[in-house]
């Protein structure tokens, strides 16, 4: 069996764990709904932030910006479901969830938007 995480060797985790309230616990819910959905997610430190990718490509980010939390879908092009909760304001491809308390996080919106940004983990990054 393995041991438990040693964040200090983790800067994705490192972070995490390393941001102010509430922000650290919208990080660490965030982290858990992902790796629940999709346990064949990597979390990976890219760019400074976490990322997760799926099939070895970057699949979604997150990131702690002033004062709320963006979890970032690296192929937006492709979702459907929920668009009226995404904020895609100023950016050409990349869609987000955006969070500024724990509260906001709707758990069945997010397992959705998950599951569907997963379904095309293999695809181009521009829709064609």
């Amino acid at each position: 069996t393995e041991g438990p995480i040693d964040y200090r060797m983790n800067p994705a985790a490192s972070y995490i764990l390393s941001q102010e309230e509430p922000y650290r616990s919208i990080l660490l819910e965030l982290q858990a709904v992902i790796e629940w959905s999709l346990p064949e997610a990597e979390l990976r430190f890219k760019y400074r932030i976490p990322f997760y990718y799926l099939q070895n490509k970057p699949f979604c980010y997150l990131n702690h910006s002033r004062d709320y939390v963006d979890l970032g879908f690296w192929h937006s092009a492709y979702l459907t479901r929920h668009l009226d909760k995404m904020y895609s304001k100023g950016r050409k491809v990349v869609r987000s969830l955006r969070y500024q308390t724990l509260e906001e996080i709707d758990r069945q919106v997010l397992h959705e938007v998950l599951e569907e940004a997963a379904s095309y983990a293999g695809q181009s990054f521009f829709r064609k």
